[in-house]
């Protein structure tokens, strides 16, 4: 095979992969080609976890595969999970060639897969279109490698940067269109979070409404006080829904899990509020790969001074609600040119009558070195520079 078959099969592969968006999660989403005598003589992909994995499926739809080429757009697996290891089955049909997009992060398999495989005596490459590979499975990735989720946050505006009348109204400023290509976005996330000033406001859903198959996203909610509302419509939806607090009112905690939702204790920041980068490591321990945050200026605010937002996508509309309207970001930090939030832009098209910009934070080269002159003068202790230096890490993550 030429390194342009090699790429035409794995565009392929990845094109089926994209059939598990929506149900796949935890796993990531995986596609798999058969080609035997440059012809494609089996596909699959993984549909569910706990189901087949797209090299199984792939190999279910074909009688013999004994030489041919297997395009995956994950390493296959090695180890023993809820289903037996892909490299196995590879081996056991006498697969001659197997050309995986990229190396899977997770440190059960991390190589070891590709390894087991050239240990059989199959030809095996990696790296065929790796970069569509990591976008495919960028919260997956993130998730095993970084330690906590991808997040997106959305946010709809006016034309002056305008979320909402002073009085709160806010419905609707965007078309219809936006508003269906939102519930996709819903759909795509493992879960989507808002704070408690929001689900106060508006006694959300937050839940997928789309004509296809699709796992539900897990609901999160952050409410330091335990504000909830034991009515909530949430409540009595299908699904999960989690309350994360830092209150440590038992009486209320109960109250809200005999409502039906899960409440979960996290430490707080020091003032009152939960800890940002404890939730994330929460919803890690939890599974989420993908996070959707559908809140206010406060919490949007908040997410963005913790380097814990990874892509905004914004639907600004044709029109115009006043100065006296609610912004997106509460930023009370940001008082000089020099502590502004640099985005970079990725994508900007049309959606009904609205555009959506695709938008990812950078870092702020004058910040960073600020933060070094502070280093500098130990005025930080070493846990102070662990947890500032792990900021940093995750801004210069941005920038890349």
């Amino acid at each position: 095979m030429t390194a342009q078959q090699d790429a035409m099969y794995m565009a392929r592969a990845l094109q089926l992969a994209k059939n598990g968006r929506y149900t796949t999660d935890p796993n990531p989403r995986v596609g798999c080609v058969l080609v035997r005598d440059n012809e494609i003589i089996g596909e699959g992909w993984h549909v569910r976890a706990g189901q087949g994995h797209a090299e199984v499926e792939a190999l279910k739809s074909v009688q013999d595969a004994k030489g041919a080429t297997a395009y995956v757009t994950l390493e296959p697996c090695s180890h023993h999970g809820k289903t037996p290891p892909c490299c196995d089955a590879l081996i056991n049909v006498g697969i001659s060639r197997v050309v995986a997009a990229m190396q899977d992060p997770n440190p059960l398999v991390s190589g070891r897969g590709l390894a087991k495989l050239e240990a059989a005596g199959i030809e095996v490459i990696c790296g065929v279109l790796q970069e569509d590979a990591q976008v495919l499975n960028r919260g997956f990735i993130k998730r095993m490698t970084v330690g906590r989720p991808f997040v997106r946050s959305k946010l709809a505006m006016s034309l002056d940067g305008r979320t909402a009348l002073a009085s709160g109204e806010s419905k609707w400023i965007t078309s219809a269109e936006s508003r269906a290509d939102v519930q996709r976005l819903r759909a795509e996330s493992s879960a989507i979070l808002t704070g408690i000033n929001t689900v106060l406001a508006d006694d959300p859903a937050l839940n997928a409404r789309v004509d296809f198959d699709v796992v539900q996203p897990v609901r999160v909610i952050l409410d330091s006080r335990l504000q909830m509302p034991l009515n909530a419509q949430m409540a009595n939806l299908p699904g999960r829904t989690l309350i994360l607090t830092c209150s440590q009112d038992q009486a209320k905690q109960q109250s809200l899990q005999h409502a039906g939702f899960e409440v979960h204790q996290l430490a707080n920041d020091g003032n009152g509020q939960l800890d940002l980068h404890a939730v994330m490591a929460f919803l890690v321990k939890q599974q989420i790969n993908e996070v959707l945050v559908e809140a206010g200026a406060i919490l949007n605010g908040a997410l963005l001074t913790a380097c814990l937002i990874d892509e905004l996508v914004v639907y600004m509309a044709p029109c115009i609600l006043g100065d006296q309207g609610r912004g997106l970001f509460h930023l009370p930090g940001v008082t000089t040119m020099a502590d502004k939030k640099i985005l970079k832009l990725l994508d900007v098209r049309q959606v009904g009558g609205d555009v959506r910009l695709i938008l990812e934070p950078q870092a702020n080269p004058l910040q960073f070195k600020e933060f070094l002159n502070v280093i500098k003068t130990d005025e930080l202790s070493l846990e102070d520079i662990t947890v500032e230096v792990e900021a940093v890490r995750q801004i210069r993550h941005h920038g890349r």
